[in-house]
């Protein structure tokens, strides 16, 4: 990794760092624990370097692979929905850059992500490991398979947009967890909140999003 991403940059990027969560607390997130995560994860490390001057924007950027590393606003609103109590174990599909798995290891004990592009999960387990995000375990496989070998889970965040959830997740989330998920198709999505009681279901609608669909299948390029 490039010293000057970690000097330069990184020295600037602490105001406009600061200034985002300024934003992000006048816009709704009033999760202390989230806007703490949020404060201490370096988003121009996990952006390619071209786009590092603009991490600290609130806006969607692209990582390769047709991918992005999400809104800093929707990663802190999906955190902080999925964090609506105190949780242990998630599952995360879609690891991408891995800023969304860094964020939730600040606050959990243990994050597992799920990426299907090959390319994608080796940078992203490189950076995680690199800057020492020790709790965070990734996996080169088929989102929709979610990963039952770890499970269950309390809470599971899907960083990608499904037109209907898969049965599998919902088999892998424990009595008393949350799932977050963005749901629909290319006209409309919306972020739901899912929690499983000891009777079924309870749903609710957060917003409407924006987010690259959910697709099967693993990339190994």
């Amino acid at each position: 990794m490039n010293d000057h991403r970690q000097t330069g940059i990184g020295m600037t990027s602490q105001r406009t760092r600061d200034r985002l969560i300024r934003r992000l607390a006048q816009n709704g997130i009033h999760n202390e624990q989230v806007l703490a995560a949020m404060a201490s994860v370096p988003r121009h490390l996990f952006v390619d370097e071209a786009f590092a001057h603009r991490a600290y924007e609130d806006t969607a950027l692209p990582i390769g692979s047709g991918q992005t590393i999400s809104q800093p606003y929707v990663v802190a609103l999906m955190t902080q929905t999925l964090l609506n109590e105190k949780r242990q174990r998630i599952l995360e599909l879609g690891t991408g850059s891995g800023y969304q798995a860094a964020v939730l290891s600040r606050i959990v004990t243990k994050v597992f992500s799920v990426e299907r592009y090959r390319s994608l999960h080796q940078r992203a387990d490189e950076l995680l490991r690199s800057l020492k995000y020790r709790n965070v375990r990734c996996l080169h496989a088929d989102g929709f398979g979610g990963w039952p070998e770890q499970g269950p889970f309390d809470g599971i965040i899907v960083t990608a947009a499904p037109p209907s959830l898969p049965e599998t997740l919902f088999d892998q989330l424990e009595v008393g967890g949350r799932l977050v998920a963005p749901v629909g198709g290319d006209e409309s999505q919306e972020l739901w909140a899912i929690d499983r009681t000891r009777t079924g279901y309870v749903e609710q609608v957060i917003e409407k999003v924006r987010f690259v669909p959910l697709l099967g299948g693993i990339v190994r390029g």
